[in-house]
């Protein structure tokens, strides 16, 4: 008989920390409850706004930004940096194509394209071509990357 008393204060013990949970004024059982599933209304449409939020602000950023492509000039050729958040396939074989295309020799390069994707390569500039600068070079390798998707 003694485990009846303390089943009851558990739960009105229970029952006033979900009043607190809540800002629950209610004093008997079932308007703390009804109060309780409001507030839990409430904050599933919070969730969902927020994912919503969230959702709309990550395909408007992966789908607009081409990855970050920095271009230095060298004093006979480039230093091309290329980051991207993501990894695409044949993202490497778009950017070697487009510097043979430019006439550019890759002299060094270091490459990573585990999960995101890195590139810092020297190109040097064949003596058969005019000067480019490296605006060119790099307009050229943002093409190359927007033209693989």
């Amino acid at each position: 008989m003694a485990s009846r008393p303390r089943k009851k204060a558990a739960m009105q013990h229970k029952l006033e920390q979900l009043r607190s949970l809540t800002n629950s004024s209610a004093m008997n059982k079932a308007s703390i409850i009804v109060d309780a599933t409001r507030y839990i209304e409430e904050l599933k449409q919070k969730v969902e706004g927020l994912n919503t939020e969230l959702g709309t602000a990550e395909s408007s950023t992966s789908q607009d930004e081409l990855p970050k492509v920095t271009v230095e000039t060298l004093e006979r050729g480039f230093l091309i940096n290329v980051f991207s958040e993501r990894n695409c396939p044949g993202m490497l074989v778009a950017i070697l194509e487009a510097f043979e295309e430019l006439g550019l020799d890759v002299l060094d390069a270091r490459v990573s394209c585990e999960d995101t994707f890195q590139l810092e390569a020297v190109g040097g500039e064949n003596q058969e071509n005019e000067s480019i600068d490296a605006q060119v070079v790099k307009q050229a390798v943002l093409q190359a990357i927007k033209n693989m998707d």
